[in-house]
């Protein structure tokens, strides 16, 4: 249980956040599949992508530095992973279980991918549908495909797919499969998501190309080890730089934290509601574009946020939504049904966990109204083991009224351990 307390004075912060979750799962699979050593600077230390690497582990791929930020993927190739001797555990990780699925999909045995209470209801029938048509052998539980989910790869057929949402992990599954098929894969994006696979891939030495919406990779593949650098991952720091905005006087800045255009939505969000945004330091590091990211406090007022911004934001809309309590007029979320099948259902517990501590909050199909400003009063909320509702409530704490007890979390651990370090550093500093 997290106890939060209210700020007595504005914060002001200089902070560096640990490595991209996304980007992380993505260099240790890729890794995997390429022949010869790849080096992974800064990556993340946390169960989700621990558990990449166990999984990974059992597939008979070399790992050094596991629990370290400098770690070492000994690849074997495509054709080199070996059948895991038991049921490979994800976790709480979906993007494990799904990217894992696409690189088992050309292999010729079967394995069996398994998670915690939360990952079993979380499904995972868009990624079996297309590696399904490829010509995998995909099946879980019930019509969704519910964990565990077992692979029978073997011999793949390339297909042209487009996905019936913006997913990336979807999107990195199918790719991956493409790998191994015999000619061109191509995805069709119905709206910009992440593109870290599409960047990183083509130094592995992937023959990817991308021409508007549709992403195109070329096999069979034959990937080499590279060495690449991990930046700080924008969600994780959108946490504090949200704090900012909606904290009176006060003023975050996060250092060489990756601001990719297709993760950096909600700042787009921020500086409509009001807040002063300001990117420094821009340069490149291994494909991605980093920088030093500033917020500073401006009276808020309230946006509508829907549409392709969604696939661009959708994990920070927890904190977004706590923003929007401090913004003057009716701030509406809409098209984020995504949601709904997250580690929680956010929709619903923000909802739930918001009207409990005095918002005026309507939770809706696929988003949430919610009418600012209102002081937030001290509580108690579930984060329902949920690491982003989690640390969404524990910055709330910062400007409520009294204590906000937080029970669960410790799901932060999945994806930000260093939060909790972080979060009391902050605090002592600004009381």
């Amino acid at each position: 249980m997290l106890r939060t307390r209210p700020l007595k004075r504005a914060l002001r912060a200089w902070l560096r956040v640990p490595g991209d979750k996304s980007i992380s799962h993505r260099a240790a699979i890729f890794g995997a599949l390429a022949e010869g050593e790849t080096v992974i600077h800064g990556f993340l230390v946390a169960e989700d992508t621990l558990a990449t690497l166990r999984c990974l582990e059992a597939c008979g791929v070399g790992i050094e530095g596991m629990g370290s930020s400098e770690v070492v993927v000994h690849g074997v190739g495509l054709k080199g992973w070996r059948q895991p001797q038991g049921v490979l555990d994800a976790g709480n990780s979906g993007t494990t279980l799904r990217l894992l699925l696409g690189a088992l999909a050309g292999q010729p045995f079967s394995a069996t991918l398994d998670g915690d209470a939360s990952l079993r209801r979380r499904p995972m029938d868009r990624v079996a549908h297309p590696l399904r048509a490829m010509g995998a052998d995909v099946t879980g539980q019930g019509e969704r495909c519910l964990p565990p989910v077992t692979v029978r790869g073997g011999s793949l057929h390339p297909i042209e797919y487009r996905l019936p949402m913006a997913s990336a992990q979807v999107k990195t599954a199918i790719l991956l499969a493409g790998l191994y098929a015999e000619g061109e894969t191509v995805v069709v994006e119905p709206a910009p998501c992440r593109d870290h696979t599409e960047r990183m891939l083509p130094q592995f030495g992937a023959d990817l190309r991308v021409e508007g919406r549709r992403i195109a990779v070329r096999g069979p593949a034959r990937l080499h080890g590279v060495e690449l650098t991990v930046p700080g991952d924008l969600s994780s720091a959108a946490f504090f730089l949200t704090a900012a905005a909606f904290l009176p006087d006060s003023e975050v800045t996060v250092e060489e934290v990756g601001v990719n255009p297709t993760r950096a939505g909600f700042l787009e969000v921020l500086q409509s509601m009001g807040a002063e945004v300001r990117l420094s330091r821009r340069r490149e590091v291994c494909g991605e574009p980093v920088a030093d990211v500033t917020v500073r406090h401006r009276p808020l007022r309230a946006t509508r946020i829907a549409g392709d911004l969604i696939p661009r934001l959708i994990d920070e809309i927890p904190v977004l939504a706590i923003a929007a309590c401090f913004a003057e007029g009716m701030t509406e979320i809409r098209d984020a049904q995504e949601l709904r099948v997250k580690e929680s259902d956010r929709i619903r517990v923000m909802a739930r966990n918001l009207e409990a501590l005095g918002a005026s909050v309507e939770e809706l199909d696929d988003g949430l109204r919610i009418e600012g400003p209102v002081r937030l009063k001290g509580g108690q909320v579930e984060a329902q083991g949920d690491h982003r509702i989690a640390m969404a409530f524990a910055v709330a704490g910062w400007a409520a009224e009294g204590e906000i007890l937080i029970q669960g979390s410790e799901a932060i651990r999945t994806s930000f351990p260093e939060f909790f370090e972080l979060y009391q550093r902050c605090g002592l500093e600004a009381s």
